[in-house]
């Protein structure tokens, strides 16, 4: 805890997901992006990914409000190009709460936050048993009816763990649904809400009568 310090630059991503223990791969090409990238990198290497609540800047460059709740990552791996672009992985540490931004540095919002709320991330409860063959059910309807591939001996040998931590990370919810899974307050939290988000996707549709 006492490496996380009380203000972060900000990466404000609608619909992509973060979370603790989870791996993020960016491209980072945006002016202001890369700058957040060099500054964490001469630091703790740290930087709060966060969901804005619609798209980015408007028409009018009005800046889009954020969520309360993001994730920090930090970068792991990075390859810097010949043309001043990054490719990173960030791994995630901790959620965050974001208490107020403080404006603009280098271009990149920056917030003080607070993580309090979020110490069992650095030490997460495994959660309760779950219906593990329900879920990837789920899963695989789910995939079949947005026309989506998976290499899925990968994903039945993985730890349950694991697998509640890449799932909602890969699967092309919404934000808001996205958003959900974040703010889940554990990991069995964290399987109620992504089983339901999984069901909402209905039966699949039967073909034509033959």
């Amino acid at each position: 805890m006492a490496d996380i310090p009380a203000e972060i630059g900000l990466f404000p991503l609608s619909g992509v997901l973060l979370l603790p223990r989870g791996k993020l791969p960016l491209n980072v090409f945006e002016p202001r992006y890369v700058a957040l990238v060099e500054d964490a990198l001469a630091s703790q290497r740290l930087i709060g990914m966060i969901q804005p609540l619609w798209g980015e800047e408007d028409e009018e460059g009005k800046i889009p409000p954020l969520y309360t709740i993001g994730c920090l990552g930090r970068i792991t791996s990075f390859t810097e190009r010949a043309d001043g672009t990054f490719a990173v992985t960030l791994s995630g540490v901790a959620r965050f709460r974001v208490l107020r931004e403080t404006g603009l540095h280098r271009g990149y919002r920056q917030a003080r936050i607070d993580v309090s709320s979020f110490v069992s991330d650095l030490s997460e409860i495994p959660s309760e048993p779950f219906n593990r063959e329900k879920l990837l059910d789920s899963l695989r309807r789910y995939f079949r009816q947005k026309g989506l591939s998976a290499r899925w001996s990968i994903i039945e040998q993985m730890e349950d763990d694991t697998l509640l931590v890449t799932l909602p990370m890969i699967c092309p919810f919404p934000p808001a649904e996205k958003q959900a899974l974040l703010d889940a307050g554990s990991l069995t939290d964290r399987v109620r809400v992504l089983q339901m988000l999984l069901d909402l996707s209905g039966p699949e549709e039967e073909g034509p009568p033959s």
